[in-house]
């Protein structure tokens, strides 16, 4: 099913629809984001087993900080319970953790988890998960570029490649491949500056029932594209 050549070496996942597939269901909707985290442990695997080098899954928006305090209390509680339940899953597998956003805003218990699974996993050597928390692709080029102005870098020297070493993702390269469940046609704020040529995968499923076949499904539509970065396609040249 696969070409061996052609698997994204960066996979993105914006993993929307978990309030709605509780509601549907007539369950809370904190139910749907326990059941999006169990789905999270099954995509994990399946990209680092196809050879995947870095999965970022978009997990907390900076815009989430506006739901229900409720929800967001509750929230954090399933991410703390996640980072102490999975450290021994990510270290026997050899994955790098990661994180991207304003990880300041998140509970003190939180960071301390986030710090010291960054620091456990630092020497693995195999993919590299990256947890998009407290995240916002505009709030990231902001903050870039006030991190280059404070740097005193004058304008004329300022570069794409610059740019990119004053990003979160800074060492990591761009998406390949940008997925996102639920059905909507956006990519809502993420690795907006990063995803300037990153293919896009839509599909009406709710991430709880997003499976490891699914997952596959994506990863093969994204085989069957010609990406050409801006240029001809490389039979019209010939």
């Amino acid at each position: 099913m696969f070409l061996s050549d052609k698997i994204p070496a960066h996979v993105g996942i914006i993993m929307d629809g978990n309030g709605r597939w509780a509601e549907l269901r007539g369950l809370p909707r904190i139910e749907g984001h326990r059941r999006g985290a169990e789905r999270s442990r099954e995509i994990i695997s399946a990209a680092r087993e196809i050879g995947i080098k870095t999965l970022t899954l978009y997990a907390f928006s900076i815009e989430n900080w506006q739901r229900p305090q409720s929800e967001v209390t509750t929230l954090m509680k399933i991410l703390e319970l996640y980072l102490k339940n999975e450290l021994k899953d990510l270290v026997e597998q050899g994955i790098v953790f990661r994180t991207i956003g304003e990880t300041w805003r998140l509970p003190k218990n939180i960071q301390s988890l986030l710090a010291e699974t960054e620091r456990i996993t630092a020497e693995n050597t195999g993919m590299t998960l990256v947890a998009a928390l407290s995240y916002g692709g505009r709030n990231e080029i902001i903050r870039a570029t006030q991190k280059i102005i404070a740097s005193g870098v004058s304008p004329e020297k300022i570069s794409e490649d610059m740019f990119d070493s004053f990003l979160d993702t800074a060492g990591i390269q761009s998406p390949d491949l940008i997925i996102r469940t639920s059905g909507e046609r956006r990519i809502s704020n993420f690795l907006l500056w990063q995803s300037a040529y990153s293919e896009l995968y839509f599909t009406d499923t709710l991430w709880p029932d997003f499976t490891r076949e699914e997952f596959l499904i994506a990863i093969h539509d994204y085989q069957m594209r010609e990406r050409r970065f801006g240029a001809v396609p490389l039979r019209a040249s010939l």
